[in-house]
């Protein structure tokens, strides 16, 4: 498996836990949870988009994604 596979995988479950910590604020009775929540989801958004331009990044980098 090939780094730019093991980072599509991270990026998969980083989407995942993303709306999994939506839903969780969605649904919260206790206002502080909700906006613990949401605030975590905010973080882990940003963590997505700099992972999504390393992956980028790696995939110009591997010699099977380089363009012939």
């Amino acid at each position: 498996m090939t780094v730019a596979s093991n980072v599509n995988q991270c990026l998969a479950t980083i989407r995942s836990i993303e709306a999994q910590l939506s839903s969780l604020a969605l649904t919260s009775l206790d206002e502080e949870a909700k906006r613990l929540f949401h605030e975590t989801m905010m973080e882990i958004g940003e963590i997505k988009k700099d992972l999504q331009k390393r992956k980028t990044e790696i995939e110009w980098e591997e010699p099977q994604y380089k363009p012939n």
